[in-house]
């Protein structure tokens, strides 16, 4: 592929810093990695609700979406998957430029390439939140049946079953699945928010 040439980079004229005193909180990327059915969009979605309830500027990018435009020339190769997080931590990185608080739920499996999406970001940018789960109750809710084809080889390369997933060493965040509920998960990822002064103000709670 050739690249760019006779390119420069232009400096925005309102920086992060401004639109962050605008809109009254930090940005960052929370980047949810687990396998699949483990429950990273469900949460991010529920977050995300949360936040934009409060007035703070979020987006979700969620893996599937992604696949269905801007990353859908790629397969489930080992070469593929690390473009897929290479792109997609660049236009995160955007969006923490934005002043947005970016949730992306991706399984993205390989520690480098995560770690590689992590170097992207200033301090404190990129949380790592490692949604926790045993495979074997990922199995069990399988929402997608993707699990059952990849058992009986109807999908190849698939996480947890014939390509292999590495879990985070030191995430900024771990939320287990298996024991906390959707809810206790949201309020732990909101409680590190706080601590570390990205969210100053109350998030309201979940309609009963």
């Amino acid at each position: 592929m050739m690249k760019a040439a006779n390119i420069t980079w232009h400096a925005a004229a309102v920086t992060k810093e401004e639109r962050r005193q605008r809109f009254g909180h930090g940005s960052c990327v929370l980047w949810f990695t687990g396998l699949s059915g483990a429950g990273k969009s469900t949460i991010a979605n529920a977050l995300s609700q949360r936040l934009f309830r409060a007035n703070i500027h979020e987006y979700v990018l969620d893996g599937d979406n992604i696949r269905h435009g801007l990353n859908k020339d790629l397969g489930f190769s080992a070469g593929d998957r690390t473009e897929n997080i290479r792109r997609i931590g660049e236009v995160a990185k955007l969006f923490v430029d934005s002043g947005t608080i970016v949730l992306a739920a991706f399984i993205s499996p390989f520690a480098q390439d995560r770690n590689r999406v992590r170097k992207l970001f200033a301090e404190g940018e990129f949380i790592e939140v490692y949604v926790k789960c045993p495979i074997a109750e990922c199995e069990r809710r399988d929402p997608k049946g993707l699990y059952k084809k990849a058992r009986n080889g109807d999908i190849k390369n698939f996480t947890g079953i014939d390509s292999p997933y590495e879990p985070p060493e030191n995430p900024e965040i771990t939320i287990d699945t298996g024991l906390f509920s959707i809810e206790e998960c949201v309020e732990q990822i909101i409680g590190f928010l706080q601590e570390k002064d990205v969210v100053l103000k109350e998030v309201p709670a979940f309609d009963r």
